[in-house]
């Protein structure tokens, strides 16, 4: 019987759905794991073969751990805002919405053709309102919370309010946005207005003026990864920086925990050092520096305070709010350039380029140690994200402040004895202080505690640890995107509430901003919030009395899947994020697998996201992902024509140097190991139709290269195409086969071929011809350790994710059956079971024709019995004076005296001896025997 893939896959894929295979509940008497893929943001592309990577590997790992007897979770679902839906639509008129649908439809086609064992009863799309009721939820959450420094953790901004009535900021030890001090009857007195403006300054969820990447052809805020050379990444427009009044996430409340955190999850070390280095934590001091002439004084933070007397000057990021403050008449205008020109470079731009830049201020800060004038400058090389914006400069022993030092020709002093620091920065660690005051004498070590001391002793500032660590802006100018449950009464914020969740999107006659620069939703003509009625109403019945305006922007891209695998826990529950039964169950990801692109953008905001669920009793888990397994990237494997130049003939790879040619990338759908389709490229484009060519043997062979997979170079490669013509198990094995998975690797069609003849020769050990050929027959002891050999090894495999290997060793396995000519069901029944993580279809089909009546998916994975890996006898090369001159074969067990009473006596030993007598015989069990003359 022929091996039908296509037929197969649709008969058993219409099984799983009608039977539901695939959709699990708790089950208290079976030990739970959770697996989750990174959900994708559905493009109007497709999938290409790269996406599926990851999805095959934890599919594998779920199917596997389901027949270890696991209740196995693994869902799936999609991340349906981004901005690319939102451009179509300004770009057509059509409703995101519309997009993002047929993207999700398109998607679900393809990834239900590889097989994938998704609970799809399960499956989220963040932009439906079911769906990010939650999120807004979460965010009312995080707005009626303040995070308590001493008790490290979130608490109901009610309780603060309680401690301000009674005793104001005295004594409070609370993350915020800026060091208030007032009383008790301060509070009191203040108007509401002022109190809701104070609360802002500790609320987890706030507003404020803050610096962004602001796209005005976009018309939106970007992240710093959205950003690059200056430019959005989408559409390459120009980005600059912008100050305006945004929703932020007070994520750095959170950076210790989040940096303890990582000591209790089993991720690669270079994620974790990725994210330590992201939060950067740091110890030191803050001091404060008074302004000469002047009421104005500025705070610095260092971790180095032992080096306060080599400061030669002091330097302010563009953004700081005291460059106006200190910047005298004179220099204002070059000030006023020098901004402008920086806020067209994203905070990234100036971390990564090295050009030294900057500009006087006119104005003298003096150091508090030594009183000595120190002139202040601004440069873009100092963040106002960090510490307090402001940093004093040493440039002896700091390699960007002695940079900058040499090219304004400002004083360098060296702070050690005996290091040079006229050509470059010396890296001042250890060594004996000099130039230092009080200092001097001491090594570094004992002069930076010293001077930490001696700053607090005087009142000079404060020992303080600092985080890199920003808090997250949470706002974005677009339309496609979670709603704010948010309306504004004397301009501030207030939310709705909780059971008129959710907040739905309004309709807009178009989705670009409003004629001043509103957000898109400014043009939503009922989009105001009736507090009488609790309803949403014409923005026409504003009245500031009882109905206020909404929230214009929306949340960004990372809201909706900051907690997405919570809700896969209880999807359909309509009076919570995620029952507490449902979550005590799950409690948290097992195993997660995507990109390390993730590593400093979802992975820092979902862990932050979920530690404050927890704080709250919303999540029974602090951390969210136990394990995280990065998938490589299959990189595309691009073909070349050669178009001979002012024709419009082709010239074959290896006859091209005959020529002068252009070289083209060619459609790779087009072209089957190297050689070209040529009917396909003259139908490829109207252009080739007419095309001419120089082939080689008859063929035309193409050039390749490996290149990133992108439709510009034409070497995306659909899945679709490929399960086609070889059928989804053998994409799945092969994609496995490619290479290990946290390795990025080329995708390479010529081996595909392989894959698909192997599970053609598993099908062969069930059939001869059109006759079925299994048998009840023992199985022989070779055919048994053949067997054991592949349970031990894919078993160990899949545990360390070492797929690759896996296919290596079925092929092993099956070619040493095949020799065997084995047929017998006691062997095929427990090798299919093996295959079936890998090859779903085709090892249901074999189950099924065993005579099984419940899916393979239900099977037990077999147990490996080393006893079958025993051997009884091994082969020996004898040696005579190191030298092999024949094979004998001796029991496993034999020994020496044995072993040489029949090598000696032997026929063949004879030639060698030649009569002599040996002087002994070298033997080592399943090694060696060496007979020595």
């Amino acid at each position: 019987m022929e091996y039908n893939f296509k037929e197969i896959e649709k008969r058993w894929h219409q099984y799983w759905i009608e039977n539901k295979t695939y959709q699990v509940t708790e089950n208290k008497d079976k030990p739970k794991y959770y697996v989750l893929d990174m959900f994708p943001y559905p493009s109007g592309a497709g999938l290409h073969v790269g996406h599926p990577l990851g999805y095959i590997a934890s599919d594998i790992y779920s199917r596997y751990k389901r027949l270890n007897g696991f209740n196995v979770l693994h869902p799936m679902g999609y991340d349906a805002y981004g901005l690319p839906a939102e451009q179509y639509a300004i770009q057509t008129g059509q409703h995101p919405a519309i997009t993002t649908a047929q993207n999700i439809t398109r998607y679900r086609e393809q990834l239900d053709k590889i097989g994938f064992s998704f609970d799809w009863s399960r499956e989220v799309q963040t932009c439906d309102p079911e769906y990010y009721h939650w999120t807004q939820w979460a965010f009312i959450q995080m707005f009626n919370s303040y995070y308590c420094n001493d008790e490290q953790q979130a608490r109901p901004i009610a309780e603060l309010i309680s401690v301000f009535e009674v005793q104001g900021t005295k004594g409070m030890n609370i993350a915020c946005s800026e060091e208030l001090s007032f009383t008790a009857e301060e509070w009191k007195a203040k108007s509401e207005k002022e109190q809701q403006e104070i609360l802002l300054n500790y609320r987890v969820a706030y507003l404020r003026e803050t610096k962004v990447n602001w796209c005005p052809a976009l018309g939106t805020v970007l992240a710093n990864d959205e950003v690059i050379n200056g430019l959005s990444e989408r559409g390459g427009h120009p980005v600059e920086q912008r100050l305006m009044r945004q929703w932020s996430l007070r994520v750095s409340a959170y950076a210790q925990r989040l940096l303890d955190g990582l000591n209790e999850i089993d991720w690669s070390e270079s994620i974790k050092e990725t994210q330590r280095n992201w939060i950067g934590r740091s110890e030191g001091a803050e001091m404060q520096f008074k302004v000469k002439d002047s009421d104005v004084a500025f705070d610095i933070f260092t971790t180095r305070a032992d080096t306060i007397f080599g400061v030669t000057f002091m330097v302010l990021a563009p953004e700081s709010e005291y460059v106006y403050q200190v910047t005298t008449a004179r220099q204002k205008a070059e000030v006023d350039a020098y901004l402008d020109a920086t806020k067209r470079r994203t905070e990234r731009d100036r971390l990564v380029d090295k050009k030294v830049t900057g500009v006087f201020t006119g104005s003298y800060a003096v150091n508090p140690l030594n009183g000595k004038e120190i002139p202040i400058w601004i440069s873009d090389y100092v963040l106002a994200g960090y510490g307090t914006g402001a940093i004093m400069a040493v440039p002896g022993h700091d390699s960007r402040d002695h940079a900058f030092a040499k090219h304004f020709d400002l004083p360098i002093i060296p702070l050690i004895e005996g290091c040079d620091v006229s050509e470059e920065s010396f890296d001042a660690k250890e060594g004996i202080m000099m130039n230092s005051g009080f200092l001097n004498g001491l090594e570094v070590k004992e002069a930076i505690e010293k001077a930490r001391q001696y700053i607090k002793e005087n009142n000079l500032g404060r020992i303080k640890v600092n985080y890199r660590l920003r808090d997250a802006i949470f706002s974005r100018q677009r339309y496609w995107g979670e709603p704010f449950p948010v309306y504004y009464k004397d301009d501030m914020p207030y939310m709705l509430p909780l059971d008129k969740l959710p907040l739905e999107l309004p309709e807009v006659d178009k989705y670009l901003p409003t004629e001043i620069g509103e957000p898109p939703l400014g043009r939503a003509t009922k989009w105001a919030w009736d507090t009488m009625n609790e309803k949403v109403v014409d923005t026409a019945l504003i009245d500031h009395k009882t109905i206020f305006p909404l929230e214009l922007n929306t949340m960004p891209g990372f809201a909706g899947s900051s907690a997405y695998y919570l809700r896969y826990m209880d999807p359909h529950n309509n009076n919570g994020l995620v029952s507490k039964e449902k979550d005590e169950y799950w409690r948290n990801v097992d195993l997660y697998i995507g990109g390390t692109e993730h590593a400093t953008g979802h992975l820092i905001y979902s862990r932050f996201w979920n530690k404050f669920l927890f704080d709250i009793g919303a999540s029974c888990e602090n951390e969210p992902f136990k394990k995280l397994i990065n998938q490589g990237m299959i990189q595309g494997r691009s073909n070349f024509v050669y178009r001979i130049n002012g024709t419009n003939k082709f010239v074959s790879l290896n006859l091209k140097d005959q020529y002068e040619t252009t070289e083209l990338h060619v459609d790779v759908n087009i072209v089957s190991n190297d050689v070209l389709d040529i009917e396909a490229f003259k139908a490829w484009r109207p252009e080739f139709a007419n095309a001419e060519f120089v082939l080689e043997d008859g063929k035309y062979i193409c050039g390749w290269a490996v290149e990133k997979m992108s439709k510009s170079y034409h070497n995306v490669v659909n899945p679709d195409l490929m399960v086609d013509k070889y059928g989804a198990d053998t994409l799945r094995m092969y994609e496995m086969f490619l290479g290990p998975l946290e390795l990025s690797k080329p995708w390479d069609t010529n081996g595909v071929d392989g894959v698909h003849r192997f599970l053609r020769k598993v099908w062969n050990l069930f059939y001869k011809g059109e006759e079925f050929a299994v048998t009840d027959e023992q199985p022989t002891k070779e055919e048994l350790k053949s067997l054991h050999k592949l349970i031990k090894k894919v078993s160990g495999d899949i545990e360390t994710f070492s797929f690759n290997t896996s296919v290596s060793a079925f092929m092993i396995c099956v070619n040493e059956l095949t020799s065997a000519k084995c047929s017998k069901k006691a062997i095929l029944h427990e090798l299919i079971v093996l295959l079936a993580p890998f090859a779903p279809f085709v090892s249901e089909e074999l189950w099924h024709v065993l005579g099984n009546t419940t899916s393979v998916c239900d099977a037990k994975w077999p147990l490996f019995n080393e006893e079958y890996l025993v051997e009884d006898s091994f082969r020996y090369g004898v040696a005579f004076n190191g030298k092999v001159r024949f094979e004998l074969e001796f029991s496993a067990e034999a020994v020496q005296a044995e072993v040489e009473e029949v090598v000696l006596s032997h026929e063949l030993a004879q030639k060698w001896l030649d009569g002599k007598t040996p002087k002994k015989v070298v033997f080592v069990p399943k090694k060696m025997i060496n007979v020595v003359l």
